[in-house]
């Protein structure tokens, strides 16, 4: 597939990094030389220097042949205006935009289609970071939750703890645990190392562990491996931006909610806006305030400004004054691999984008993506299409199902139905089949597995 980025950002460039390394022809656009330099020099891949909206531009890249269009430079306008250069001039077939600014997302529906301004998928990033912060606060004690078919079924990741039942114990003994809810174990990473579950596999203390299961089931299964969390009630947000604001007014009627912000101007919009959370102004590094406001009761600290220095100061300050749990956002990649025990969970707004750009990008019908523990892994959401003569799937049993190696079946959605994968469930056509692959890599075998051939026989 020949696809254009445009943006050599972080973004951008990990997003060439995933495709490069799938096969695929990936020319990146910036003005900024030297990114492109760097990524050239690491990935076998086309770059062309120069504004991503012209067009001379963009037909030095390819766009008169390009298969699809990502835009995620810096710029929402650039982006816009190179989706609609690409469709008038060149007939681009998929045009993905990242749009940030939520004045342009509150009226996508009326902006964005052929008529208007030609952009087939839109990315919000402050959207789906948001989104990924308020699973966060509704599943305490997890990592990371991930929805799939709609939130029917959820990926959670969760560390094991002593104490906790199965902890020490045979993962087939779940079942007699909780003989009325169903659940799957889809990988266990031990000191970074992934190993595949079986039913004889001991979880042990300080384990990550993905297990996938119906919503509704979610906290009786990490009851399995840890002491659960009360619920959460009394949540403190530092950076009142977009991601802040909008996490503040999803939440805050549902939870005690007080958000601190530098800019007064800032606090002064913010508190008409909010109807329940408390606006406070001044910074969540002063620790007067933070012990003003209480901070050794909150349940949840976000950090969530634009500067990962900051963020990462104030979740420590805020963890050793007596915060429960605290959830930091951090964009570069480097600080996410040296933050310590005192943050809980680093939220990278990069992987979240990048999971939701693959979803688009890839071949067959992927209906989701997300990436996992710092792009190594990732979990997808197939749709299953074809019969037992067409397909390598269809009509088969799960036992029956030659999967790569690394790669785990957890659920299949049929319908509103969801079915915990076991080796004797069949699959059926138009079933959502959802994987976890510890190893991306083997995205192009699960690709071709799915593929829907013409007289395929076993």
């Amino acid at each position: 597939m020949k696809i254009i980025i445009l943006g050599a950002g972080q973004v951008g460039g990990t997003l060439a990094e995933h495709l490069a390394n799938e096969q695929n022809d990936i020319t990146v656009v910036d003005t900024d030389g030297e990114k492109l330099r760097a990524l050239q020099d690491r990935l076998d891949i086309g770059t062309v220097v120069g504004g991503a909206s012209h067009p001379n531009v963009l037909e030095k890249a390819g766009a008169q042949d390009a298969d699809m269009l990502v835009a995620v430079t810096n710029s929402d306008e650039i982006n816009m205006m190179a989706c609609q250069v690409a469709h008038t001039l060149y007939g681009t077939t998929k045009k993905i935009c990242r749009v940030r600014s939520p004045n342009y997302l509150k009226e996508q529906d009326r902006l964005f289609n052929r008529d208007h301004i030609p952009v087939d998928v839109i990315i919000g990033p402050e959207q789906l970071v948001t989104q990924s912060i308020e699973r966060l606060i509704s599943n305490p004690g997890a990592l990371q939750v991930l929805d799939f078919a709609d939130g029917r079924v959820q990926l959670v990741a969760v560390k094991a703890v002593y104490g906790g039942p199965i902890v020490g114990h045979e993962l087939r003994e779940i079942r007699q645990h909780m003989p009325k809810v169903d659940t799957r174990v889809a990988a266990i990473f031990r000191q970074d190392r992934p190993i595949i579950p079986e039913g004889d596999t001991v979880v042990q203390a300080g384990d990550e562990v993905f297990f996938i299961a119906a919503k509704d089931h979610i906290r009786a299964v990490t009851s399995e491996l840890r002491s659960v969390d009360k619920p959460y009630k009394r949540v403190m947000i530092a950076g009142g931006g977009n991601i802040g604001a909008t996490l503040a007014q999803n939440i805050e009627n549902r939870y005690q909610v007080k958000l601190i912000e530098k800019s007064y101007s800032r606090c002064r919009m913010l508190s008409e806006r909010l109807k329940h959370c408390i606006v406070l102004n001044g910074s969540a590094a002063e620790p007067p305030l933070l012990h003003a406001e209480n901070i050794e009761a909150t349940d949840v600290f976000c950090a969530l400004t634009n500067n990962d220095e900051s963020n990462i100061m104030m979740s420590m300050l805020a963890k050793r004054m007596g915060a429960n749990k605290v959830i930091t956002l951090i964009t570069n990649p480097a600080y996410a691999d040296l933050v310590g025990e005192e943050i809980d969970i680093a939220i990278s707004p990069q992987l979240i984008t990048i999971g939701s750009l693959l979803t688009h990008v890839r071949r067959g019908d992927i209906n989701n993506v997300h990436s996992l523990r710092r792009g190594a892994a990732e979990a997808i959401e197939v749709t299953a299409h074809g019969d037992t003569y067409s397909s390598k799937v269809v009509g088969r049993t799960l036992d029956e199902i030659a999967l790569p190696e690394g790669v785990t079946i957890g659920a299949i959605v049929r319908g509103d139905e969801v079915v915990i994968a076991h080796g004797h469930v069949v699959v059926e056509e138009n079933d959502h089949v959802i994987l976890f692959l510890v190893d991306r890599s083997k995205i192009k075998a699960v690709e071709k597995l799915f593929a829907v051939g013409i007289g395929f026989f076993s």
